[in-house]
């Protein structure tokens, strides 16, 4: 799908000041070197304070660059959702594997925000899914559920329960995971969020659905809300999800030419969500049926 194209907009820094603005688009979008900004910038793509610019201004701090990239073809991904819940307030969906929540990557339209805006205009995530991740996507279409299901996300009020198909064969029956989260090097992006002893602190409760010969099933409750957090937690405890590209056994990126954090191939899904109504206040059980994928 080639898409409309998109205004990359920031607001110059204190510390980019005095920065000629080549090197600082350079810096600031490290995916193309100093050769391939200066034909964006040749190329009309670039202004600062609404004039195109050349590439040698010195920046001074409060200026607007916008970086107008031109329409790109966009990764294929599945044009598709269930929908599992609907009233004026509230809307619940199934989110297929393959298909961004929000943009970002190079999705622009591809992705499931567009895809539910086309149907519900006034509908906004109130959280995320991995590109692979399957399951509940919660959207609020009010800014009074908004404000209320936000306020209280990461409470107890509000269970998140996913399960997911991990490597080797889990010694216990259950498991409480306290690994902190934060960001680590990655070779081809630069960071990555990952197991960090310096990191965010993070809780999940992992309990054991069955085992195999070489693989463990859990179901994973969430008791904060960090980047990857299953995937890293689980990973963190010896057992990486199932095909997982990028996490290792102790929930640091593979040491060899690890993927990134979009790529797919393991089974995690958003199973469950259940919380109080935030204008009603009735108990909703809402599920996501599990993929054919899962054993």
């Amino acid at each position: 799908m080639l898409n409309r194209g998109y205004p990359y907009t920031s607001i110059i820094s204190g510390k980019a000041r005095g920065q000629p603005l080549l090197s600082h688009l350079a810096s600031l979008y490290p995916h193309s070197t100093l050769e391939a900004w200066q034909q964006k910038l040749d190329n009309g793509e670039v202004t600062l304070n609404g004039v195109p610019a050349t590439g040698s201004e010195s920046l001074t701090a409060g200026q607007t660059l916008i970086w107008n990239r031109p329409p790109w073809l966009e990764p294929a991904a599945p044009q598709h959702f269930e929908l599992l819940f609907d009233d004026p307030h509230l809307l619940a969906v199934n989110k297929p594997s393959g298909l961004p929540t929000l943009p970002g990557g190079g999705f622009m339209d591809n992705t499931l925000l567009r895809l539910v805006q086309k149907q519900f205009p006034n509908a906004n995530p109130l959280h995320r899914l991995g590109r692979a991740t399957t399951g509940i996507v919660l959207f609020t279409k009010t800014p009074q559920a908004a404000a209320k299901l936000t306020a209280g996300w990461n409470t107890r009020a509000i269970q998140k329960i996913y399960r997911a198909l991990a490597q080797n064969v889990a010694p216990q029956d259950a498991y409480e995971i306290l690994t902190p989260i934060g960001l680590v090097p990655h070779p081809l992006i630069g960071s990555v969020w990952a197991a960090n002893p310096a990191g965010k602190p993070s809780k999940s409760l992992a309990k054991v659905i069955a085992r195999t010969a070489g693989t463990t099933t859990f179901q994973v409750s969430l008791h904060s809300g960090r980047p990857h957090q299953i995937r890293i937690h689980l990973a963190s405890i010896g057992h990486p999800l199932v095909g997982d590209p990028l996490y290792g056994p102790t929930g640091q990126p593979l040491e060899n030419l690890p993927g990134l954090p979009g790529d797919g191939g393991y089974l995690l899904h958003a199973q469950f969500l259940k919380f109080p109504h935030p204008i009603t206040g009735e108990q909703l059980h809402l599920e996501a049926p599990l993929p054919p994928e899962f054993p």
